[in-house]
Protein backbone atom coordinates (compact mmCIF):
# COMPACT_ATOMS: atom_id res chain seq x y z
CA UNK A 1 0.00 0.00 0.00
CA UNK A 2 1.78 3.62 -0.99
CA UNK A 3 1.44 6.39 1.75
CA UNK A 4 1.66 8.92 -0.92
CA UNK A 5 -1.56 10.41 -0.79
CA UNK A 6 -2.61 13.73 0.53
CA UNK A 7 -2.48 14.31 3.88
CA UNK A 8 -3.41 18.43 4.84
CA UNK A 9 -3.25 19.49 8.43
CA UNK A 10 -5.12 22.01 9.60
CA UNK A 11 -3.89 23.70 12.99
CA UNK A 12 -6.35 25.36 15.76
CA UNK A 13 -5.63 26.89 19.26
CA UNK A 14 -9.09 26.86 20.49
CA UNK A 15 -10.82 28.24 24.29
CA UNK A 16 -13.50 26.19 26.51
CA UNK A 17 -16.19 28.78 24.17
CA UNK A 18 -14.95 27.82 21.46
CA UNK A 19 -14.18 24.22 20.69
CA UNK A 20 -16.93 22.31 19.67
CA UNK A 21 -18.13 25.24 17.58
CA UNK A 22 -15.11 25.08 15.90
CA UNK A 23 -14.68 21.67 15.32
CA UNK A 24 -17.88 21.33 14.31
CA UNK A 25 -17.52 24.13 11.17
CA UNK A 26 -14.15 22.90 10.25
CA UNK A 27 -15.57 19.27 9.95
CA UNK A 28 -18.37 20.09 8.51
CA UNK A 29 -15.79 22.36 5.53
CA UNK A 30 -14.49 19.42 4.76
CA UNK A 31 -17.07 17.44 4.84
CA UNK A 32 -19.05 19.62 2.36
CA UNK A 33 -15.98 19.80 -0.07
CA UNK A 34 -15.50 16.17 0.12
CA UNK A 35 -18.67 14.50 -0.11
CA UNK A 36 -19.92 13.63 -4.08
CA UNK A 37 -23.62 12.74 -3.26
CA UNK A 38 -26.38 15.19 -3.48
CA UNK A 39 -25.51 17.93 -1.01
CA UNK A 40 -27.89 20.03 0.95
CA UNK A 41 -26.19 23.12 2.13
CA UNK A 42 -25.88 24.55 5.48
CA UNK A 43 -23.72 27.16 7.44
CA UNK A 44 -22.14 27.74 10.67
CA UNK A 45 -21.18 31.12 11.83
CA UNK A 46 -18.19 30.83 14.50
CA UNK A 47 -16.67 34.13 15.23
CA UNK A 48 -18.20 35.92 12.69
CA UNK A 49 -16.83 33.78 9.79
CA UNK A 50 -19.46 32.08 8.38
CA UNK A 51 -18.63 27.95 7.36
CA UNK A 52 -20.42 25.58 4.62
CA UNK A 53 -21.74 22.97 5.88
CA UNK A 54 -23.50 19.73 5.09
CA UNK A 55 -27.62 19.19 6.11
CA UNK A 56 -27.60 15.50 6.26
CA UNK A 57 -28.59 13.83 9.35
CA UNK A 58 -26.15 10.82 9.30
CA UNK A 59 -22.69 13.20 8.39
CA UNK A 60 -24.38 16.01 10.96
CA UNK A 61 -24.40 12.75 14.14
CA UNK A 62 -21.07 12.11 12.83
CA UNK A 63 -19.71 15.28 13.59
CA UNK A 64 -21.78 15.90 16.42
CA UNK A 65 -20.35 12.25 17.98
CA UNK A 66 -16.81 12.70 17.18
CA UNK A 67 -16.52 16.14 18.43
CA UNK A 68 -18.20 14.98 21.36
CA UNK A 69 -16.08 12.55 22.03
CA UNK A 70 -13.02 15.01 21.64
CA UNK A 71 -14.20 17.39 24.17
CA UNK A 72 -14.70 14.61 26.86
CA UNK A 73 -11.36 13.63 26.02
CA UNK A 74 -9.95 16.96 26.70
CA UNK A 75 -12.45 18.02 29.99
CA UNK A 76 -11.51 14.55 31.40
CA UNK A 77 -7.47 14.70 31.27
CA UNK A 78 -4.66 17.00 31.97
CA UNK A 79 -3.51 16.69 28.34
CA UNK A 80 -4.86 19.69 26.06
CA UNK A 81 -3.80 18.83 22.92
CA UNK A 82 -5.82 16.86 20.53
CA UNK A 83 -6.16 15.45 17.19
CA UNK A 84 -9.40 14.81 14.82
CA UNK A 85 -8.50 13.00 11.59
CA UNK A 86 -11.00 12.54 8.88
CA UNK A 87 -9.78 9.73 6.02
CA UNK A 88 -11.61 9.05 2.75
CA UNK A 89 -10.87 5.70 1.20
CA UNK A 90 -11.86 3.31 -1.72
CA UNK A 91 -13.16 0.31 -1.65
CA UNK A 92 -10.72 -2.16 -3.96
CA UNK A 93 -10.62 -6.13 -4.52
CA UNK A 94 -7.84 -8.06 -2.50
CA UNK A 95 -6.12 -10.70 -4.31
CA UNK A 96 -3.44 -13.14 -3.25
CA UNK A 97 -0.19 -12.02 -4.58
CA UNK A 98 0.90 -15.43 -6.66
CA UNK A 99 -2.69 -16.86 -8.03
CA UNK A 100 -4.47 -13.43 -8.40
CA UNK A 101 -7.25 -15.17 -5.93
CA UNK A 102 -9.88 -12.71 -4.85
CA UNK A 103 -9.47 -12.34 -1.11
CA UNK A 104 -12.22 -9.65 -0.37
CA UNK A 105 -12.02 -6.05 -0.01
CA UNK A 106 -10.23 -3.32 1.41
CA UNK A 107 -10.21 -0.04 1.95
CA UNK A 108 -7.36 2.02 0.59
CA UNK A 109 -6.96 5.74 1.70
CA UNK A 110 -7.38 8.78 -0.86
CA UNK A 111 -6.95 12.20 1.02
CA UNK A 112 -6.57 12.51 5.09
CA UNK A 113 -7.52 15.67 7.04
CA UNK A 114 -5.56 16.16 10.11
CA UNK A 115 -6.91 18.85 12.35
CA UNK A 116 -4.51 19.68 15.23
CA UNK A 117 -6.58 21.36 18.49
CA UNK A 118 -5.09 22.77 21.59
CA UNK A 119 -7.05 24.54 24.17
CA UNK A 120 -5.87 27.73 26.15
CA UNK A 121 -7.80 29.69 28.25
CA UNK A 122 -7.57 33.46 27.95
CA UNK A 123 -6.72 35.37 31.42
CA UNK A 124 -8.61 38.58 30.98
CA UNK A 125 -11.54 39.61 28.36
CA UNK A 126 -8.76 41.75 26.99
CA UNK A 127 -6.91 38.41 25.78
CA UNK A 128 -10.25 36.62 24.94
CA UNK A 129 -11.19 39.32 22.48
CA UNK A 130 -7.62 39.22 21.01
CA UNK A 131 -7.91 35.11 21.24
CA UNK A 132 -11.39 35.41 19.27
CA UNK A 133 -9.82 37.48 16.41
CA UNK A 134 -6.99 35.51 15.48
CA UNK A 135 -8.90 32.15 16.16
CA UNK A 136 -11.28 34.19 13.58
CA UNK A 137 -8.24 34.32 11.41
CA UNK A 138 -6.97 30.88 11.60
CA UNK A 139 -10.40 29.20 10.41
CA UNK A 140 -10.76 31.57 7.81
CA UNK A 141 -7.19 30.08 6.53
CA UNK A 142 -8.69 27.04 7.48
CA UNK A 143 -11.34 27.52 4.39
CA UNK A 144 -9.25 28.45 2.54
CA UNK A 145 -6.75 25.57 2.67
CA UNK A 146 -9.14 23.49 2.26
CA UNK A 147 -10.36 25.54 -0.69
CA UNK A 148 -7.31 25.64 -2.10
CA UNK A 149 -6.69 21.75 -1.84
CA UNK A 150 -9.89 20.47 -3.38
CA UNK A 151 -9.46 22.68 -6.11
CA UNK A 152 -5.81 22.18 -6.90
CA UNK A 153 -4.98 19.59 -9.43
CA UNK A 154 -3.52 17.60 -6.69
CA UNK A 155 -6.76 17.12 -4.76
CA UNK A 156 -8.84 16.88 -7.73
CA UNK A 157 -6.33 13.82 -8.94
CA UNK A 158 -6.40 12.39 -5.52
CA UNK A 159 -9.89 11.45 -6.00
CA UNK A 160 -10.62 8.23 -7.35
CA UNK A 161 -13.26 6.97 -9.87
CA UNK A 162 -16.80 7.01 -8.38
CA UNK A 163 -18.18 3.95 -9.31
CA UNK A 164 -21.35 4.00 -6.95
CA UNK A 165 -23.72 6.92 -7.04
CA UNK A 166 -25.67 6.09 -3.98
CA UNK A 167 -25.74 7.84 -1.13
CA UNK A 168 -23.83 11.02 0.09
CA UNK A 169 -20.37 9.57 -0.19
CA UNK A 170 -19.79 7.07 -2.52
CA UNK A 171 -16.01 6.63 -0.34
CA UNK A 172 -15.60 5.66 3.07
CA UNK A 173 -15.24 7.91 5.63
CA UNK A 174 -13.46 7.49 8.91
CA UNK A 175 -13.27 9.90 11.90
CA UNK A 176 -11.03 9.43 14.47
CA UNK A 177 -10.60 11.31 17.63
CA UNK A 178 -6.88 11.39 19.49
CA UNK A 179 -5.91 13.06 22.75
CA UNK A 180 -2.40 12.76 24.20
CA UNK A 181 -1.85 10.44 21.12
CA UNK A 182 -4.61 7.74 22.42
CA UNK A 183 -7.44 7.09 20.36
CA UNK A 184 -10.40 7.59 21.92
CA UNK A 185 -13.81 6.16 21.10
CA UNK A 186 -17.10 7.93 20.33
Amino acid sequence: MSDSYPRITIDLVLDRLTTKDALQGVLHAIFFHRLFGLVKPQTFEVLDVTMPGVANAEIEQLVKEKVDSFWKAMEGGPNKHGQVVVTFSEKRTRKSSWFQVYMGEEEIPWEQWIINAEIRQPKSDRDRQAFHSSLATTLTKSIETILIHTSSERGRTAVPLITNSSGISPFPIKVTVSVGGVEVSS
